[in-house]
């Protein structure tokens, strides 16, 4: 089953051209949470559960609402659906999805004895339904579009452990770095440890591409990510192989330099990333992802397709997939959604 997923010609290859800087015969389009609220189909399964974690770590319908965008909206890539806080969950430290507030730790990361009882999971066995969800989906999308997995930044991961929950500023977790960094790096290698692992395992069951999400990398200043971040995402970049990684630190703009530094392939962009100097700090070599806001989809059909193209017109003839520069917002209209997507795909430089 493997070979076949790795031999499999892809139709619509154009996500994947981009990332490695070949020619396109126009931008590619995907985007962050693409599967999930938005669309009424994705709903209509939901209802029918117990909740988000359900629906997760059931590969049949994870994989169902992977593909759903792709006959919906009409995007170059399916994303597989999960969630960044099965590494922690998979490492010993279980979280609930509360509906009103977002993720829970009943328990959380204090001290070195907390760390030393983490374990590093083997991805088949620990997080195997993640792996039978891309397994499926592969095989439902049959060549269609390739396959994007995803893991969490290490970063990121470490504040959801220690904070326990979701944060305006995760002081706790930059309480830690304050004041034990040593048990700080600890936690972070053990991390990263696991999510190379889940990566690489996500790839050989037939992730096309990969992400690395750094969803609160804004939070810490820059000598911070410098120390506590860069490195740890420096190791999983140089440790995926075959397939192209793009790398997005949200808020990270003071980082720009840095991680161009990466052996990764792309890099997301927030949309308070100015587009000119992004490419200026990064240099020519690496494909730009983004950046719209996602609450330009709020506005009337002209002004999207306007904005739309202004910012296509501003990424230039150079390395471009389109995205938005976070994930979709739950209340957007599905229909704003199609005419962002569908006037990057009609749209001619």
């Amino acid at each position: 089953m493997l070979l076949y997923f790795c031999i499999m010609k892809i139709q619509n290859d154009i996500l994947l051209r981009a990332a490695r800087g070949e020619r396109t015969e126009r931008t590619p389009v995907w985007l962050m949470r693409q599967a999930g609220r938005i669309l009424p189909e994705y709903r209509a399964i939901r209802a029918k559960l117990s909740g988000f974690k359900e629906l997760v770590e059931t590969p049949e319908l994870a994989a169902e609402v992977t593909i759903q965008p792709v006959d919906i909206l009409g995007v170059d890539a399916a994303i597989i659906f999960s969630d960044i806080l099965v590494i922690p969950e998979a490492m010993g430290l279980p979280y609930s999805m509360l509906e009103s507030t977002g993720p829970f730790f009943e328990k959380t990361i204090q001290n070195s004895s907390d760390v030393s009882h983490l374990r590093i999971p083997d991805p088949e066995d620990a997080l195997g339904y993640v792996m039978e969800a891309i397994r499926i989906t592969k095989r439902e999308l049959n060549g269609r579009v390739p396959l994007i997995g995803f893991a969490g930044a290490p970063w990121t991961i470490f504040s959801y452990m220690v904070e326990g929950k979701g944060s305006k500023t995760f002081s706790r977790a930059k309480r830690m770095l304050y004041t034990d960094p040593i048990l700080s790096h600890q936690l972070l290698d053990k991390i990263t440890e696991s999510t190379i692992l889940y990566l690489q395992a996500q790839v050989k069951n037939g992730a096309d591409i990969v992400q690395i999400f750094d969803s609160w990398a804004g939070v810490l200043s820059p000598a911070q990510y410098n120390e506590f971040a860069i490195p740890y995402i420096s190791r999983i970049c140089s440790a995926i192989k075959d397939v192209p990684v793009i790398v997005f630190a949200k808020g990270a703009f003071f980082a720009r330099a840095a991680l161009a530094s990466l052996s990764c392939d792309v890099i997301g962009l927030d949309w308070n990333m100015d587009i000119a100097e992004s490419r200026k700090l990064i240099g020519p070599d690496k494909t730009l992802q983004g950046n719209m806001d996602p609450c330009l989809l709020y506005a009337d059909y002209e002004t999207i397709k306007k904005e739309t193209k202004l910012m296509l017109d501003a990424f230039g003839s150079g390395r471009h997939i389109a995205n938005l520069g976070h994930g979709l917002y739950p209340d957007t209209d599905r229909d704003k959604v199609r005419c962002f997507i569908d006037t990057i795909k009609e749209y001619q430089k």
